[in-house]
């Protein structure tokens, strides 16, 4: 695998010389100081570009190009909104940036309920879990109907939980939800946040998919041409929330994506714990079955826990059996003759990082220690696997 590390630009508290002596060779980011639907210019994506380089690193793979909400509900500015995707990729391919990120979730990016859940070891974790995401839907943000998303049991549940909580806990969660986490397209306000969810009244799940669609046909030829990869990451996390609809949520989903577009540019951003935090989705298997398909891969694991509440693992723990998904790489990899880029994703605040101002999920030291692990655990698997072909031959 090709080892990288997310940087969110300049202002990131995780510098360049940081991610290359944690032994990254890549580095995966965006410009991010554009605004959504707008082009990114050639020469700020060159001036980026030449900033990784003076440090000994390559830019890998962009994460993200967003995909505006005006093309996720198929708004009036769609055509414009589109003739700029197509730009940005034009531009990027000059550069020759060709490994793409993007996802189609609607209004929210990835979620969490909580950015410092406690760990046994006294390292931070990310949390989600349904109940608070209820408690702030139903009393809130007070959205109509909400109730009726949510079990009887877990409606009741969370009633009590709000009436227990006081003004700073309900606050803190409000913004933990909407304020907008690293990589996010939008922050919000609670007032916005109801007026973005009420562009999708009219858009369920098929109605959401047939945009995805719709704007799939509008840019893969310009990037099958261009040689590129348009990577989509699966929903996080990846079941309903707030009354949207998600799409990229299970290995149907994607499947029938890439039946639908078949076009060698459209492929899959695999995050192991975005998928994994559902227990229906086989992690190995898709490797197997999509491996094609995979241009990019966040490698994580998340610990189910009841009532679809999750957390993040350390990456060797949890229920995404990081192994078999690496010895599964591996095999994709030999079999292809290709490397794909990996980042460690979402790594635990731990020792000095717990004093320091870090982006939840992407504190230096745990993506390290996450780095690390996979590294060994990859170049283990490698030399096993040489050992056991020659012994064969």
């Amino acid at each position: 695998m090709i080892e990288t590390m997310r940087w969110f630009g300049p202002s990131d508290p995780v510098t360049l010389r940081d991610i290359r002596q944690a032994g990254a060779s890549g580095i995966v980011t965006a410009l991010h100081e554009i605004a959504n639907g707008e082009v990114w210019p050639r020469d700020a994506i060159a001036m980026r570009q030449a900033e990784i380089e003076a440090a000994g690193l390559v830019w890998s793979v962009v994460e993200s190009l967003p995909v505006h909400e005006a093309i996720k509900t198929r708004g009036t500015d769609w055509d414009v909104l589109i003739d700029n995707y197509r730009q940005s990729l034009a531009n990027l391919a000059a550069c020759n940036i060709r490994t793409v990120t993007y996802n189609f979730m609607p209004v929210i990016d990835w979620t969490r309920t909580d950015l410092a859940w406690a760990m046994p070891d006294g390292a931070r974790a990310l949390r989600f879990e349904l109940e608070a995401a209820a408690v702030f839907d139903i009393h809130i943000l007070r959205r109509s109907g909400a109730e009726h998303d949510y079990s009887p049991a877990l409606v009741e549940r969370a009633e009590r939980r709000f009436a227990g909580m006081d003004t700073e806990a309900r606050r803190l969660l409000e913004k933990t939800i909407i304020a907008g986490l690293p990589g996010s397209e939008e922050t919000f306000t609670a007032d916005r946040f109801r007026d973005a969810l009420a562009q999708y009244d009219a858009i369920d799940a098929e109605g959401l998919r047939a945009h995805h669609i719709a704007f799939l046909e509008a840019v893969c030829p310009l990037a099958d041409e261009l040689g590129m990869r348009l990577v989509v990451h699966p929903d996080d996390p990846p079941f309903a929330l707030f009354g949207l609809p998600r799409v990229v949520s299970t290995e149907a989903d994607v499947t029938t994506l890439f039946a639908r577009v078949p076009n060698p540019s459209n492929g899959l951003c695999f995050c192991a714990g975005s998928f994994g935090a559902r227990a229906d989705n086989d992690l190995p298997g898709m490797i197997e079955r999509l491996g094609d398909r995979i241009g990019f891969l966040h490698l994580r694991s998340v610990q189910r826990e009841p009532d679809d509440a999750f957390h993040e693992a350390a990456h060797l723990a949890g229920d995404a059996d990081i192994a078999t998904l690496v010895a599964a790489i591996h095999t994709l990899q030999t079999r292809e003759g290709r490397s794909i880029p990996m980042r460690p994703d979402h790594g635990h605040q731990m020792l000095d990082d717990l004093s320091k101002h870090t982006l939840p999920g992407y504190s230096l030291l745990g993506r390290m220690r996450g780095l690390a692990e996979l590294r060994g655990l990859e170049r283990g698997i490698a030399h096993m696997a040489a050992r056991h072909m020659t012994a064969q031959a």
